[in-house]
């Protein structure tokens, strides 16, 4: 069974890690290029970030010094030395500070340059990107892919620098204290350390399993209590309860396992880390007793010795994390490459191209880039004039839509050509191409806001009167009235909130308001009832007079007044003509259609 979840910040735990090389180091540098005017934060913050790993050597090195005194007996540089340390520690506070708010000062701006221009980039792309690919996927990379490249420019990045400056400067310094005693440092600490982290990301794994476990079973209580109706009808009471009692056992399983994995990790931290220190201060005693080493000088170097193995330990845990980042700039930036229609989003475009709405498909053939084996049209050919309602009509599957698709230009014609106005569709901006034609669809998506915003949409700059008569002409003025809060209803959604024929009606006014020269109805009647269909037709009437129309019907009794019908079998045109002249043709395609309808409708 399928997991059901949204997004949330733990999904960047399961994004996949790219390899770090040149190219990805190239593809990841261009991150850069959406800073702006804000490149000072970084170089500020990078200079705050080494100061802050400066500081943090210090420390060891004056508490060591501190010590000391007491045994050179030096007691006047007791309270010089305490000074200084808190002049560090002062010093180290005020750099983190500007250290992390450079860091995500930057980051933010960045990132919402970076968003801006993936989702500006992502709007303009064709169709034929669209359909192949998931929106599931699309989100997550507008989402869980920014979030990991967020944390890591934010924290990650300017940790794993620390950590570096940490390691590097540590070494030199326990090398300049005693290279004996760092000699067995380095052979004990950074292995315990890195095997330590490769433990506690086996310990994380598994209680990923676990809650994947558990979010399986929470599914199978989710689906359960949603079709109850439908677990009481076929009495599967049992076997929903065995189902159920198998997952939570699977959980328990895992569970038990990961328990003995950190029983474990426990027993391991305690032996092999504290024995790890303890050999290091054994050593550095014995070195101590021998006079190579000042108990001081031990104390710095069992400090250091920490920072050197936590940073071990601290580095391969945040290079996986880069390594997740560098993989979501990939995915992100896969995006950025991909070509886009030649659409301009910088400004709105009020003013329209003038298109009288004179359509002609000649010789027009197509095939689906995803579908390269299948051609979808042959050859078709048929032409409108100004005002004409022309109806498409034919089986599932003919490519009636996709003569809709080729018009709206989501896809281009494969050969043949595509005139408007007996100008080629490729020769017309795309903008004012789109902004000459409006569809109504079978099913109506809406947005989640309210009755007046969706009605706007059509023309955002309308004023309130204007969305008014769109709404009277396309017959939903009474029932919008009839809302207590009017226009400013919100439909909830993808409009859930009203019926079918409230939600057409209001894809009608849209289309209104937009007044387009060439109109596109695409089954906007075949999922309603009697009375809905009524109305919805009486407001398409309306809406169809004076401009070219492009009808798909699916109810052939809704389209015997159209001016030309055009019959499409297998991607060819068929059959051509008025009602009346195709009924006459014996045998013909669009007669069969109609008496199977006749048929139906009289079973029924």
């Amino acid at each position: 069974m399928a997991k059901k979840r949204g997004f949330n910040a733990d999904d960047t735990e399961d994004l996949p890690k790219a390899k770090i090389n040149k190219e990805a180091l190239k593809q990841t540098a261009r991150l850069f290029s959406y800073i702006g005017e804000h490149k000072w934060k970084l170089y500020l913050g990078l200079l705050f970030l080494l100061l802050t790993g400066a500081t943090a050597l210090l420390f060891p090195l004056l508490l060591g010094k501190l010590v000391k005194t007491i045994e050179n007996k030096n007691f006047e540089d007791i309270n010089r030395i305490g000074l200084l340390l808190i002049l560090v520690l002062t010093g180290q506070s005020i750099c983190s500070y500007f250290r992390v708010y450079l860091f995500v000062n930057y980051t933010e701006n960045t990132l919402a340059s970076l968003r801006r221009a993936v989702y500006a980039h992502l709007i303009t792309l064709p169709m034929t990107f669209f359909v192949q690919k998931r929106v599931g996927d699309l989100n997550s990379r507008m989402s869980a892919d920014i979030s990991q490249i967020q944390d890591t420019l934010t924290t990650t990045i300017a940790e794993f620098l620390r950590q570096f400056i940490l390691v590097i400067g540590g070494i030199i310094l326990l090398v300049v204290i005693s290279p004996k005693l760092t000699l067995l440092m380095l052979a004990i600490v950074p292995v315990v350390a890195v095997a330590a982290v490769i433990f506690g990301r086996f310990i994380r794994k598994t209680s990923r399993q676990v809650q994947e476990k558990i979010a399986d079973s929470n599914t199978i209580i989710e689906e359960t209590l949603q079709g109850i109706s439908n677990v009481k009808a076929f009495a599967n009471e049992f076997f929903e309860n065995k189902r159920y009692k198998y997952s939570t056992e699977e959980i328990v399983k895992i569970g038990i396992l990961g328990g003995k994995y950190r029983g474990a990790f426990a027993s391991f931290i305690i032996f092999c880390l504290f024995g790890a220190i303890v050999a290091v201060i054994w050593y550095g005693v014995v070195l101590a007793s021998q006079n190579q080493l000042l108990i001081g000088d031990l104390i710095s170097f069992i400090l250091y010795s920490a920072f050197v193995g936590a940073s071990f330990g601290g580095i391969a845990e945040l290079y996986a994390q880069i390594q997740k980042a560098v993989g979501a700039v990939e995915r992100v930036f896969e995006i950025l490459d991909e070509k886009a229609e030649a659409l301009d989003i910088s400004a709105p475009h009020n003013e329209k191209a003038s298109i009288e709405g004179i359509v002609s498909f000649k010789n027009v053939a197509f095939t689906y880039p995803s579908r390269k084996e299948v051609q979808v049209l042959k050859n078709i050919s048929f032409e409108s004039n100004k005002g004409e309602t022309i109806a498409l009509v034919g089986p599932s599957g003919s490519g009636k839509s996709t003569l809709v698709g080729l018009l709206l230009r989501f896809y281009d014609v494969e050969s043949g050509q595509l005139l408007i106005d007996g100008k080629n569709c490729k020769d017309y901006n795309l903008t004012d191409l789109r902004n000459n034609m409006a569809i109504v669809p079978q099913d109506v998506l809406l947005f989640g806001g309210t009755i007046k915003e969706n009605i706007a949409y059509g023309k955002p700059n309308a004023s309130f009167d204007e969305i008014k008569e769109a709404a009277k002409k396309a017959n939903a003025f009474d029932f919008i009235e009839s809302f207590p809060e009017k226009f400013d209803t919100v439909v909830g959604e993808r409009g859930i909130k009203l019926s079918g024929g409230q939600r057409q009606r209001i894809a009608i006014a849209r289309a209104v308001l937009k007044d387009p020269a060439i109109l596109i109805l695409d089954e906007a009647t075949s999922s309603l009832d009697s009375e809905s269909e009524r109305v919805v037709q009486e407001a398409l009437d309306k809406l169809m007079i004076g401009r070219t129309s492009f009808v798909i019907a699916h109810r052939l009794s809704t389209i015997r007044n159209a001016d030309k019908i055009v019959v499409i079998d297998k991607g060819t045109v068929v059959e051509s003509g008025s009602h009346e002249s195709l009924m006459s043709i014996e045998g013909g395609l669009y007669q069969s259609l109609n008496k199977l309808q006749m048929q139906h409708h009289t079973a029924l």
